[in-house]
């Protein structure tokens, strides 16, 4: 039993600490259909997010910038020759922007987005259920900020980033084949195709704080560097509650004796909000043409373990430090973008996002892939002042074969490892909007 207690917090923390370690690549509308480019850019109100820095070059008195992605993800896994999908419902990040001119060189705004984030759903009839049946992640950040232009071209920034975010997982504790099994052997006639007792987990982290800095450098007119660095925070969550449901009144009959103490229980959870370098490079061939790239390290190797406490003195047993080992992961961002007319500008981008998750703890709440990730976009500007922005980013993960994640029969007291081969695809359109005055 402890060790089934565990792992379904493991599941539920582990999804807190943003989902196998996904990000959102998905904060600017415009920005998408440039690859998710913009460390060394000047992207007015936005750049607030890419790199604090930058804001200190916005050219406006007030600007306003907000934007919405739908995520429209499939994922599928192929257990013993056959093939599992996932039947999601739309995740939005978004981003909300406000900038504004003290003096000529110093600038403020503030930021709310969403930089982590996802959402996926394998139903209780496939032979995972047990590792997970849905999840749903938000987090949440609000960040003011400062930039202050100390030359003509060199600008350098700071926001405090305030992030809390929720967790609401639901998974199997009780393969269905051992529980059909119990059941011939008490000679009961029936037979289960899904778990026959579920645990779901809804924990919400507490406010945490950190620092986003970053720095923009014109080297000439045509060539620009930046780089910002997003500090790595702890997430808490003090007080998750787990809930137990059965699949029909037989099932909890024979179960609750066994599982019931894992209802109601209270728990709490520390994990790491890895720390984010981004290295950025922009270069004007022509008037009309800009080039971007930026290169992302996230540093996932502090998710060493994953440490769980119980708010019930007498389960103070169960506390466990329990491995992880993620690894530090690459994200590479390339743009363009063309002035085609005063009013209509075009973009193109690609990024390749490679994933920090072990392969002996892949867990199926999301999928861990390395990621390649097109995109076009494009802005157009109907009034002075006023432009809409639209993109659309297409996700082709890598296929992930013979990935496992180990878990105990609550049944047999045996340990299972559940092997498949994974797969995720997902197309992301996003719409914006910008107001300056």
């Amino acid at each position: 039993m402890k060790k089934i207690l565990t792992a379904a917090l493991i599941v539920a923390a582990s999804a807190q600490a943003f989902a196998e370690g996904y990000q959102v690549n998905t904060l600017s509308a415009r920005q998408n259909g440039m690859g998710h480019t913009g460390t060394a850019l000047k992207l007015g109100a936005e750049s607030q997010i890419f790199n604090p820095g930058a804001l200190g070059f916005l050219d406006k008195n007030l600007e306003f910038k907000g934007s919405v992605t739908g995520i429209f993800a499939t994922a599928s896994a192929t257990h013993e020759g056959i093939t599992y999908k996932t039947n999601n419902t739309a995740s939005t990040p978004m981003s909300i922007n406000l900038g504004m001119s003290v003096y000529d060189n110093l600038k403020v705004g503030v930021s709310f987005y969403t930089p982590y984030g996802s959402g996926i759903r394998w139903g209780e009839e496939w032979p995972g259920a047990v590792l997970n049946e849905s999840v749903t992640l938000k987090a949440f950040t609000l960040q003011p900020t400062v930039a202050w232009r100390i030359l003509p071209n060199l600008s350098v920034g700071a926001g405090a980033m305030i992030t809390w975010g929720t967790v609401n997982l639901d998974k199997g504790l009780v393969p269905a084949s051992s529980f059909n099994y119990l059941l011939s052997q008490m000679g009961i006639p029936a037979s289960y195709a899904c778990p026959p007792a579920s645990i779901n987990l809804n924990g919400r982290s507490s406010v945490t704080a950190g620092i986003n800095v970053g720095v923009l450098w014109d080297i000439t007119d045509s060539w620009s560097v930046g780089f910002s660095f997003r500090q790595m925070m702890k997430l808490n969550v003090k007080s998750g509650i787990a809930s137990l449901s059965y699949a029909d009144e037989m099932s909890q009959q024979i179960l609750q004796q066994t599982l019931g103490v894992l209802n109601q229980s209270d728990f709490s959870a520390s994990m790491p909000a890895p720390a984010v370098y981004n290295l950025g490079l922009s270069y004007k061939p022509l008037k009309k043409l800009t080039l971007a790239f930026d290169a992302q390290l996230t540093g996932w190797k502090t998710y060493k373990s994953l440490d769980i406490e119980f708010l019930n003195p007498q389960l103070s047993g169960f506390n466990q430090n329990l491995p992880k080992n993620y690894k530090n992961s690459w994200t590479f961002h390339l743009g363009a973008e063309y002035n085609l007319t005063e009013r209509f500008d075009i973009r193109a981008g690609l990024m390749v996002d490679t994933t920090p998750v072990n392969m002996r703890h892949y867990n199926p709440e999301t999928p861990g892939a390395t990621k390649i990730e097109p995109a076009v976009g494009f802005s157009f500007s109907p009034v002075k002042n006023f432009s809409i922005d639209a993109s659309l980013l297409y996700v082709a993960g890598l296929k992930r074969d013979n990935a496992s994640c180990s878990y105990e029969d609550v049944l047999t007291g045996h340990e299972n490892v559940f092997t498949a081969d994974y797969k995720v695809h997902a197309i992301n359109p996003a719409i914006g909007v910008t107001f300056s005055f």
